[in-house]
């Protein structure tokens, strides 16, 4: 009688029990795999999926398996998680334009989300100026498996200023994707409407955008809406930039700060205020550098994995001088690269102190936030911070799923979706690595191979 170790033994009685339903068995070996936990890799693995789940993950295994059973062989390729963007915005741009209400379509919205899939993007954020009729139907859809895409959770409208963030003259939104509450009344309202709908998290928008705009939200507004969201159940994520206003919102009960503390380095009391009150912090670094670094043409933008993301339109903008010439204004870009400076450095402080390190690149918000190559760029800038490339990898597979509240993914682990991203290089030492992407599953099947297949 054959005998097998016990961890070839359950693998051959998860692929063949029942009997019946062993030609949906799908067998992955040979890669190693990065869990997302932060730990070793495992090597030479052996992943079952089942339908959408992971259903076994172990080492060393090789067997014959049973007849109907899927087998794809990855030997020499490195599996990761399924990225997961806290911070992402759908339906807000079309090829070098932003801000046209008239872009929140579910053409263009699945545009981007299958754009996100193919860059091993599998489940995105959403934070704000939401089309309600477009995105609840949508999120439906995306959540079933239904349609390709990204997965989809959102923050409804999201809650601005009068007269102030975010700017109108950016996002040109309809009254059905933004509220402007001018008292504690309406914030309340505001809050209690977009519970009514279904919002998986509020979002308001605090700051001045560095000065350009007249007024700040309100202490009592803000206030309002924490207080609201908090006894509907709800968590309520800040766009800011001051570390002024990071302070006064932690102490008001803020759930997640949306974007990094750019304008002074963060103290120790803040980062006790954060840590004890367990709030998320998304540093966004991208977002600063993305606003002059195109026009510097880097030499990655000569790379395919960068040119199968960006739209013709896009493209055309990158070639033209003129607008190369206004983004390396001086003015601008020094406040852009001292931005950035001042975010790697807080991100790097924060995360060696313990808060809790969300990731998003504020992606999809406008031509420049690229969705997909985003979530690559920024892996890179935490690496340029301080952290490891599996510190990084971390962040953004099971912290990012944590933050939303996820225990479904963000892990490559037995009863997990299986939403897993494979390279044809090793992350682990180089993260530049994760651009080299052979395919993306995502529950529990391949709907994607190499970018350069993929037309934006």
């Amino acid at each position: 009688m054959t005998r097998y170790s016990p961890l070839v033994a359950a693998l051959l009685l998860a692929i063949a029990a029942p009997c019946a339903l062993a030609q949906d068995a799908t067998v992955i070996r040979g890669a190693r795999v990065i869990d997302g936990r932060g730990g070793p890799a495992i090597e030479d693995a052996t992943l079952i999926i089942r339908g959408e789940h992971i259903q076994m993950l172990g080492a060393g295994i090789r067997v014959k398996m049973p007849d109907g059973t899927k087998v794809v062989d990855y030997e020499g390729k490195t599996i990761i998680p399924g990225l997961v963007s806290d911070h992402s915005h759908i339906g807000q741009v079309e090829g070098a334009q932003s801000g046209n209400p008239d872009f929140f379509t579910r053409e263009n919205s699945l545009r981007q989300l299958r754009q996100w899939e193919v860059y091993g993007v599998t489940t995105i954020t959403s934070l704000g100026v939401n089309n309600p009729a477009v995105f609840y139907p949508l999120r439906a859809e995306l959540h079933a498996g239904s349609v390709p895409g990204a997965d989809l959770f959102g923050a409804d409208h999201g809650i601005g200023v009068p007269n102030g963030a975010p700017p109108a003259t950016m996002m040109k939104a309809g009254p059905n994707q933004l509220d402007r509450p001018a008292t504690v009344a309406e914030a309340k309202a505001a809050v209690d409407a977009a519970a009514a709908r279904g919002t998986d998290i509020i979002k308001i928008w605090v700051d001045d955008f560095n000065g350009t705009l007249p007024v700040k939200m309100k202490p009592e507004i803000y206030k309002a809406v924490i207080r609201e969201a908090h006894a509907k159940h709800l968590r309520v994520a800040a766009h800011l930039y001051y570390l002024d206003d990071a302070r006064k919102l932690v102490d008001a009960g803020i759930d997640i700060v949306a974007h990094g503390v750019r304008d002074k380095p963060v103290d120790a009391a803040f980062i006790q205020s954060m840590r004890k009150r367990n709030v998320w912090y998304i540093p966004t670094l991208d977002l600063n550098e993305a606003a002059y670094i195109y026009a510097q043409h880097p030499a990655w933008m000569d790379t395919p994995f960068f040119q199968h993301a960006v739209q013709p339109d896009l493209a055309r903008q990158f070639a033209d001088p003129a607008w190369k010439a206004k983004a390396l204004d001086g003015k601008a870009l020094s406040t852009n690269e001292q931005a950035l400076a001042m975010n790697l450095k807080n991100l790097k402080m924060l995360h060696d102190a313990g808060v809790r390190i969300g990731f998003g690149t504020d992606s999809g918000a406008t031509p420049l936030r690229i969705p997909g190559f985003a979530e690559h760029r920024e892996l890179e800038l935490m690496v340029q911070a301080g952290l490891t490339p599996m510190e990084a990898i971390h962040i953004a597979t099971d912290s990012a799923a944590q933050l939303l509240n996820l225990d479904d993914r963000g892990v490559l682990e037995k009863g997990r979706l299986a939403d897993f991203v494979v390279l044809d290089a090793d992350p682990s030492t180089d993260i530049s690595a994760t651009q080299h992407i052979e395919a993306v599953w995502h529950r529990g099947r391949q709907v994607s191979g190499k970018v350069e297949a993929f037309t934006p």
